[in-house]
Formats: C-alpha cells, sequence, structure tokens
C-alpha cells in the first residue's frame, strides 16, 4: 500500500544545515505537487514550502532563502534542504500531497487525497 516515509529530522545547532527526504512507497504512478509543512505542539500546522508540476516554487517570508524544496519524481521522492537554521525553526516536519495516483495489485489504479507523513522532528539549538 502507499505510504509517504519522512527522514533527516534531528537535533542541529543554530547555523547549522538539515535535508530532509519524503519517500512515497508503492507503486506510485504520479504525484504533482509535493508541499513541506512543520508545526510546534499546541500551533497551528504552517505550509513551509510547496513545489508543483512545472517546478515552480513558493516560500513564506519566515523560510524564504534558507529552504529549498525540490523532487526526484522516477524515485517518487521530495526534499527539503534548510540552510541557516534558526531555534524558530524548531517544530515537527511533515510532507504532504494534495493526490497520489498510484496502483493497488488487485483493485487497479486508485487515487489518495490530502496524504501525510507520519513526521520527523527538527530541534535548534541555540
Amino acid at each position: 500500500q502507499v505510504q509517504l516515509v519522512e527522514s533527516g529530522g534531528s537535533t542541529v545547532q543554530a547555523g547549522g544545515s538539515l535535508r530532509l527526504s519524503c519517500i512515497a512507497s508503492g507503486n506510485i504512478l504520479n504525484i504533482e505537487t509535493w508541499n513541506w509543512y512543520r508545526q510546534v505542539l499546541g500551533k497551528e500546522r504552517e505550509l513551509v514550502a510547496t513545489i508543483t508540476s512545472d517546478d515552480n516554487t513558493e516560500y513564506p517570508n519566515s523560510v524564504k532563502g534558507r529552504f529549498t524544496i525540490f523532487r526526484d519524481s522516477a524515485k517518487a521522492t521530495a526534499y527539503l534542504q534548510m540552510n541557516s537554521l534558526k531555534p524558530e525553526d524548531t517544530a515537527v516536519y511533515y510532507c504532504n500531497t494534495p493526490r497520489i495516483l498510484f496502483e493497488d495489485q488487485t483493485m487497479g489504479v486508485r487515487q489518495a487525497i490530502d496524504y501525510w507523513g507520519q513526521g520527523t522532528q527538527v530541534t535548534v539549538s541555540s
């Protein structure tokens, strides 16, 4: 079955860098748009990066110039490169796609809507 599996989160000092990965497992046929979100306990989830099928990217001002989203469609994988990390970047980071088209062995081609990874913790120490 289809899964989004994130990795790369860890503890890093301020000014350091991390690269997060999100791999879509299963027989993935198409993922057009990838998003990265982050969430601090007790606060709303924040969109921090988007990449579309035509390679348009969007970032909020809080991360613009420091974070870069990119993907490897052949590997069904999205990445978030985070540089110049700040303590306020500390959060659980989630990958997301609005739609996954995949093939189930018995059910055929299926569609999953608003699909999320499990999250990976990023902690930036001062």
